[in-house]
């Protein structure tokens, strides 16, 4: 019998009790939804608050049919420019052809998923892929399905390899790791932290600051572990010097303290080389990617430690499984999802299209921001990841009125940048991002696949844009709340 079918292989499934099926959607069904429904359906069962910012933003307005490229077509046919690339998660644009080939011969040949009772070739072949792209001595590889997990899995094992005297971490202001518990306690957000009762094993620094830094480790011997983002990105696209990386290398070698560089968001190309701290010429203990790993059609991530550090917490038989391989960690089809990809960023050169276009984009912002001085504050960022702050409230505001609306700025920050975001996705077809501390700050993250004409489209949008003033942008944007 065709193993599919539900017919009874017994006389003791005849007697079983059928049970009835409750008003179930389909897939045509769901492909199907209206936007009435769509916004009833996530007030009800999903996240009313998050429904409050769509619908201030427009946002609620879009249904998106199709995604292709550096483009989303919604309900209308409207192609929509993405300069916000799902926070990093599609360096190769929307479907690339390539990816849905692989992943479609897999599903053709029904190849195996769920591998935790054998070898797996599939996630074998991934983590070679990444030691062997990696420098230096990362080479032990833990498969996971999100940032949060393979950021986890980071942070476990330096905390077991610096040894229970060292125990201690350092994470900095303004970042952001995740927001499964463990992480939350390193990520410096009272929003995202909430009332959660965290771990209290942590030290707090500036990022940044190699003297701040020092004076921790000086001060307290406990201290095992340092974890920090190679480029904030929660924290408004902040980096930090090459020489910064290089001293706080020498300084963790001099306290034997553990580095762990979360490349999340600012791995896999994005800012113009594969990691962001090979910039500095320099190699942490611990890194960790997700995001683009899984090549926009899957939940994949990776946890990439030296091989020492690795042996030294799970290198035994009796602490193998202490952070064994999870249910879904290295399934199949996400991991020859991310093996194409990982071909693909080098076969096609995205790695070096991103800083080209990176640089670029940088160079049109700033001719942005001397046009608009008293909007644009500052352009900052690497290869395609970029951020994009602007003025407060008051700055932008004639002198005899400043010190009045400047009593207003911390309550309007984000306000400015939020009404640029509608206004850029109603008028000009483009949708940006935000960041979660600076809210004066749009984050602009593309895809890798990203040419000059889509620079020069998103920029002319801004520049059209602003042309209005503020007095015309915020009169455009509150008309468009009342229609």
């Amino acid at each position: 019998m065709n193993v599919w079918t539900s017919e009874p292989e017994s006389a003791a499934m005849v007697d079983a009790p059928k049970i009835k099926k409750p008003d179930l959607l389909t897939v045509e069904d769901a492909k199907a939804l209206d936007l009435p429904h769509m916004t009833e359906y996530f007030k009800e069962h999903l996240n009313p608050g998050q429904l409050h910012f769509m619908k201030l933003l427009g946002f609620n307005k879009v249904k998106i049919e199709s995604a292709e490229g550096m483009y989303y077509v919604d309900q209308n046919g409207r192609k929509i420019l993405d300069f916000f690339g799902g926070f990093g998660s599609l360096a190769f644009g929307h479907n690339h052809p390539r990816i849905l080939a692989a992943r479609k011969a897999f599903q053709d040949e029904k190849r195996h998923e769920i591998a935790m009772a054998f070898l797996s070739q599939y996630a074998a072949a991934l983590a070679k892929n990444l030691a062997e792209i990696s420098p230096g001595d990362l080479d032990m590889v833990f498969l996971g399905s999100s940032g949060s997990e393979a950021m986890e899995a980071a942070i476990k094992v330096a905390e077991r390899a610096a040894g229970p005297d060292r125990g201690k971490i350092v994470y900095a202001e303004n970042s952001f790791h995740g927001k499964t518990k463990g992480v939350l306690s390193l990520t410096d957000s009272p929003l995202y932290r909430g009332q959660f009762r965290l771990v209290d094993n942590t030290v707090r620094v500036p990022f940044a600051d190699i003297d701040a830094i020092r004076n921790a480790f000086e001060a307290d011997p406990e201290i095992g572990v340092i974890v920090l983002e190679t480029i904030q990105g929660g924290g408004g696209i902040v980096t930090a010097q090459p020489e910064f990386w290089q001293e706080l290398r020498a300084l963790c070698d001099k306290h034997d303290v553990l580095w762990v560089a979360d490349e999340v968001q600012c791995g896999m190309g994005r800012s113009g080389l594969f990691y962001a701290f090979e910039y500095a010429g320099v190699v942490p203990d611990v890194t960790a990617l997700a995001k683009s790993l899984g090549g926009g059609k899957c939940a994949m991530a990776a946890m990439i430690a030296k091989r020492d550090v690795y042996m030294k917490a799970y290198g035994k038989p009796n602490t193998a499984l202490i952070h064994g391989p999870a249910t879904f960690g290295g399934i199949g089809e996400a991991c020859i999802t991310a093996i194409e990809g990982l071909n693909i960023l080098y076969d096609e050169n995205l790695i070096a299209n991103s800083a080209e276009q990176g640089a670029y984009l940088m160079t049109r912002l700033r001719q942005l921001q001397e046009k608009y001085p008293k909007i644009i504050k500052d352009v900052r960022g690497q290869g395609l990841m970029v951020g994009l702050e602007f003025q407060d409230f008051s700055q932008t505001m004639p002198l005899v009125l400043r010190p009045m609306v400047a009593i207003l700025d911390d309550k309007l920050k984000g306000s400015l940048s939020g009404f640029i975001g509608a206004l850029l996705l109603r008028d000009y077809d483009t949708l940006v991002a935000f960041t979660e501390y600076n809210r004066n700050v749009i984050r602009l993250e593309p895809p890798l696949i990203c040419q000059r004409a889509h620079v020069d489209q998103f920029v002319d949008a801004m520049d059209d844009l602003l042309s209005r003033g503020i007095v015309g942008i915020v009169k455009d944007f509150v008309a468009s709340q009342v229609k």
